[in-house]
């Protein structure tokens, strides 16, 4: 029993002290750190640790067995939303449930697969679909998109073509640290902080700080990723956030709404389908991938708003995200059979999903000044009954205002 007394003094001593290192405003504990290797296997802080108001807890744990040997989980609930991190996989999120509610799919990879068991380059550049079963996954950091070649200047200075993997490395980078933040001010933000890093010698020299966060109670989360060039060159970078959306809210007669000056197929085949770009058919044995892009509309404060629902009209989910660094939305439309992976992504993005090249080509491929940062910034929400999914309808078509969509019947030419 005394053991056990002086072990919880020191548990609330330790906690104490870190809220006071940082002023009393916020609560932090560095949970992964590389440099420091620090690791635990088993992790939880609960509101009964920390004093704030509502009822909320992180927790850490490590996957064992099979392909997922190795992969850390951080899992917020904030009472009402339970959302899932992968820091192995680049601060990915595996998934966010609220009571019955899913955002997430049904990958045929099952597995939250480790890095390690994902071979970028099989298939032609598309063995970044060895480990895609996660509801959000960030696509960058140097390029995103499909594979195939590109130049670049190599390490003598002269130009050299390159092979690009579908949709970059950042999502096969596991986190160099994690920390864990709250707010001991309303609204007491819960914050899971992740440091990526994609850098190597003659190449880019990235840093991403990745922000999940959320408030007790609440039925929203954000997305906050700060990206940052520390070598000595201006860099390129893309980055496309590809959300995911599958069953039960996706199915025969959901539909995908976007605030949009314009939406037009990415390719010929996507052409067929333009007319129906927002509406979704139940799960279709043999259906090929339609892809459409968007330009969105922002409002006087730079943001724009996209959402899903389902057929019934009483489940759907939105994403609001500024256009001044994500100027471009993606919908891919994914309505194969269920065992192949029926899905849809909904994918603010630096550009479209085309070749890096193709996006040089149409001036969608920033660059970041040495020493210089790049903010992004999304907020996702989850409604449940027909009144919040009108409200939310009505969000989304007030933003739309009296803009007509320009529906373009052709793919770009690309060559």
């Amino acid at each position: 029993m005394e053991n056990l007394r002086c072990l919880i003094t020191f548990s609330l001593i330790t906690i104490t002290s870190t809220i006071m290192a940082d002023n009393g405003k916020q609560f932090r504990k560095l949970l992964i750190s590389s440099s420091k290797g620090t690791n635990p296997r088993t992790w939880r802080l609960t509101n009964e640790d920390v004093p704030t108001s509502g009822k909320w807890s992180v927790t850490k744990k490590t996957l064992r067995g099979g392909r997922s040997e190795g992969v850390d989980l951080v899992t917020i609930n904030n009472g009402k939303l339970t959302i899932t991190v992968i820091p192995t996989r680049g601060m990915s999120v595996f998934d966010v449930k609220s009571g019955a509610m899913r955002l997430g799919w049904e990958s045929p990879t099952e597995d939250i697969v480790h890095p390690q068991y994902v071979n970028l380059d099989s298939r032609g550049g598309l063995g970044w679909l060895e480990g895609f079963n996660e509801w959000m996954v960030r696509c960058g950091l140097e390029f995103a998109g499909h594979p195939g070649k590109d130049e670049f200047i190599n390490n003598t200075g002269d130009k050299a073509s390159m092979d690009l993997t579908l949709h970059g490395k950042i999502g096969n980078i596991p986190a160099s640290e994690v920390e864990v933040r709250i707010d001991l001010t309303a609204p007491h933000r819960i914050r899971v902080r992740g440091v990526v890093y994609e850098k190597f010698l003659y190449g880019p020299k990235l840093k991403m700080v990745a922000e999940i966060s959320t408030t007790p109670g609440s039925d929203s989360f954000r997305i906050d990723d700060v990206i940052t060039n520390q070598g000595a060159f201006d860099q390129e970078m893309q980055m496309i956030y590809h959300g995911n959306y599958g069953a039960p809210l996706l199915g025969k007669g959901a539909k995908v709404i976007a605030a949009a000056k314009s939406v037009g197929p990415m390719n010929d085949h996507s052409a067929k389908g333009v007319n129906k770009h927002d509406a979704y058919a139940g799960p279709t044995k043999g259906f090929i991938e339609e892809v459409y892009l968007y330009e969105p509309i922002s409002n006087a404060e730079g943001e724009s708003m996209a959402m899903i629902h389902n057929a019934a009209g009483n489940r759907s989910s939105t994403v609001t995200w500024s256009t001044g660094t994500l100027p471009y939305l993606t919908v891919w439309k994914n309505t194969v059979a269920t065992e192949d992976g029926y899905v849809t992504g909904i994918e603010p993005g630096t550009g479209y999903p085309f070749n890096r090249s193709v996006e040089r080509k149409f001036g969608r491929v920033p660059k970041i000044k040495p020493g210089a940062s790049i903010s992004f910034g999304l907020e996702y929400g989850i409604q449940i009954g027909k009144a919040k999914v009108q409200a939310a309808i009505a969000k989304v078509k007030a933003l739309q205002g009296a803009t007509k969509l320009k529906i373009i019947k052709q793919a770009p030419k690309i060559d």
